[in-house]
């Protein structure tokens, strides 16, 4: 511990920024951990039914009773079936728009992931500088004035680049890994979604031809 401390203090002043990206892109990642683990879930009797096209829609609608309330994917199929009465023009118009507004839900703060990749060096870059600008001053027209000075200026560099890199590599791989996720949970709604509006297309098509 006490090494550590000793560490971040001989990186100078940009190991502050580079800190608070660091706690920023933790608690991003820690966020979006806990949304994928309690909102982005699909019970297997609902992928189940959608998949086999063999349903009705009470069985359907008590499937999705029994999935969490903030489940985005019961938030989405709910959309569609309490508009199931309406046109199939407008079921696909209102199944777009609520996937469009979970995956803005799903991307929230996304960005400041992307960003942290892009800083993290950056800020790191001038601790390096920084770091060498305060070795090379303690070289004088006679040599150097100070040796474990330069030393620290060097050490300051260098540990300002390898935090900064570091930060932006788990960062790196937060943002791809989410944004996979993201991507998947979309997929799987927009083909799971067209199932469910195919078969209440073929409900609707077997009323018309009873009648």
């Amino acid at each position: 511990m006490l090494e550590s401390w000793v560490a971040f203090k001989s990186g100078g002043i940009m190991m502050l920024p580079l800190s608070a990206l660091a706690v920023l892109a933790l608690a991003i990642m820690l966020e979006k951990i806990w949304v994928y683990l309690t909102q982005v879930k699909l019970s297997r009797q609902a992928a189940h039914l959608l998949e086999s096209y063999e349903f009705d829609m009470v069985t359907f609608q008590q499937s999705l009773l029994q999935m969490p309330e903030q489940s985005l994917f019961r938030r989405f199929f709910s959309t569609i079936v309490d508009n199931a009465s309406r046109p199939v023009w407008w079921l696909e118009s209102r199944a777009a728009d609520e996937a469009q507004m979970i995956e803005h839900a799903l991307s929230r703060r996304l960005w400041l992931l992307e960003t942290t990749v892009t800083a993290a060096p950056l800020l790191g870059l001038m601790g390096t500088i920084g770091g060498m600008m305060h070795a090379f001053n303690l070289i004088g027209a006679n040599g150097l004035v100070n040796p474990s000075g330069v030393t620290g200026g060097v050490a300051q560099a260098l540990i300002a680049t390898a935090t900064g890199l570091l930060i932006a590599l788990v960062s790196l791989f937060g943002f791809n890994y989410f944004s996979r996720l993201q991507a998947q949970t979309l997929d799987d709604m927009e083909r799971l979604g067209t199932r469910l509006i195919d078969r209440i297309r073929l409900s609707k098509g077997q009323s018309h031809e009873a009648a």
